[in-house]
């Protein structure tokens, strides 16, 4: 079974147990996805209403594309820990001969890979989530403008959390490219991600 079609108890409860996955990964993912619905949901209580007419066919841009970035992050979840799987099962491996042994390091760096590409997909949907969700201020129901703050700082746990995962595997990884490239084009993600967060947290408070 997929962990999105767990009920919340029973995903938090093979989250908080013994089990290697889901991991930090899938948190980071569910905290984006629920991020970005809160954004679709203040679109939802926002478009053909009299008093925001004027910003409806922008609302309705703001709905599709979190309509669609809710679906992307919900797929993460699930993505993120068949990532760590794919690392876990390099150590079935055989590793009696040399053949066998340098078989399960490339396999491994392969699958390292993976597991660092999964979370850096990630934080690209979650840059992308907060772009959408600031569009929406100032046009949207102010009754949920509160919703838009919070659908911010989901995000921005998401981001800081993909972020995490990205490291803890370029750490050991041996490729210097795709660790120069993915560290580089990583804080950059991190750092715009964190400012539009920062920016809509602090246009909400002006109006809550």
């Amino acid at each position: 079974m997929k962990l999105v079609e767990l009920t919340v108890k029973g995903f938090v409860d093979v989250l908080g147990s013994d089990a290697p996955a889901p991991g930090g990964g899938s948190a980071a993912a569910l905290a984006a996805a629920m991020g970005i619905s809160l954004t679709k949901m203040v679109c939802e209580l926002t478009i053909g209403k009299k008093k925001y007419a004027e910003f409806e066919e922008d609302m309705k841009l703001v709905f599709d594309e979190s309509k669609a970035l809710q679906k992307h992050l919900l797929d993460a979840i699930d993505e993120d820990t068949e990532a760590f799987n794919a690392v876990s099962a390099v150590f079935d491996m055989p590793k009696e001969t040399d053949n066998e042994k340098a078989a399960r390091r490339a396999a491994m760096q392969t699958a390292l890979q993976g597991a660092a590409e999964s979370p850096f997909h990630m934080m690209k949907l979650m840059v992308n989530a907060l772009e959408i969700t600031k569009r929406a201020i100032g046009k949207s129901n102010t009754n949920a403008a509160s919703d838009l703050g919070v659908a911010a700082l989901n995000l921005k746990a998401g981001l800081q959390g993909a972020w995490l995962n990205v490291l803890i595997n370029l750490s050991s990884i041996k490729d210097a490219e795709f660790v120069a490239q993915h560290r580089e084009e990583g804080e950059t993600l991190l750092a715009k991600g964190c400012a539009l967060a920062d920016e809509i947290y602090e246009e909400i408070l002006k109006v809550v």
